[in-house]
């Protein structure tokens, strides 16, 4: 019972792993004995991120190609030995104004935060039917369960939260519970975590829109990308080898108003 929590020995592929919440993530994973491969577009972010390696291996993946993840997908599988956990972390979004927003923002904003989730967990699947084993946690966000209150964003909208985000993100939650009814068959356990307000230490320098979603939460505060990694954590150990189908809503409270 004193090791559910240990991952040790596990073999993790994390899009996305070197932005603001991915770099927590990583760091929690491995702390738990985990491999990491961070898939990600850009070296150079990933070495900013990890600069000392930190026990967590770089791998190129566009997210948005198919035979870009299919690639990267072999190669981490055939460097670790085997794959046993997929966090589908990476987004990518065009536009926000939810009035002048084009066709082609709305379709490459879909594309990059549900495709792309959708992708990688189609690529994953013989990997884990082979071994009859593995885990996906999929990430949402508060605003794929509820709608933003646009009147935390002022006058000068600079951080809206845009509609094609909010739609696509609900989407994740409704993919997360379909692949785990239907992955259940080959053992494999398939969840979501739905992280609430996070923002960045940029973000954060617009000190009266910080207050604002401060005052917004329950708990009083926004999150620090330490917050989310236990859930990662969690949901990736044998302790969580029972949940399937989950959406774990790590907001302080936001959304529980």
């Amino acid at each position: 019972m004193k090791d559910m929590f240990s991952l040790s020995g596990k073999s993790v592929l994390l899009t996305g792993g070197y932005g603001h919440l991915g770099t927590a993530i990583a760091h929690g994973l491995t702390a738990h004995g985990a491999k990491v491969s961070v898939l990600g577009r850009s070296e150079d972010k990933f070495r900013a991120s990890f600069p000392g390696g930190d026990g967590v291996a770089f791998e190129p993946c566009d997210v948005g190609s198919t035979e870009s993840i299919r690639t990267a997908f072999k190669r981490a599988n055939d460097r670790a030995g085997g794959v046993d956990v997929l966090i589908n972390n990476a987004a990518f979004v065009r536009g926000n104004n939810p009035e002048t927003l084009t066709d082609e923002e709305w379709a490459y904003s879909v594309d990059g935060t549900l495709n792309s989730v959708f992708r990688c967990i189609r690529e994953i699947i013989p990997y884990f039917k082979d071994k009859q084993a593995g885990k996906i946690i999929n990430v949402s966000s508060m605003y794929g369960v509820v709608s933003p209150n646009f009147g935390i964003y002022g006058p000068k909208p600079e951080h809206l939260n845009p509609a094609h985000y909010g739609a696509a993100k609900a989407g994740v939650i409704q993919l997360t519970k379909y692949y785990a009814v239907y992955l259940a068959r080959y053992n494999v356990n398939v969840n979501c975590v739905t992280p609430g307000p996070f923002p960045t230490a940029a973000t954060q320098e617009n000190v009266e829109f910080t207050n604002r979603l401060k005052a917004m939460n329950p708990l009083g505060r926004v999150g620090a990308p330490e917050d989310i990694a236990g859930a990662f954590v969690y949901l990736a150990s044998a302790a969580a080898n029972f949940v399937t189908g989950h959406n774990l809503v790590v907001d302080g409270g936001w959304t529980a108003w």
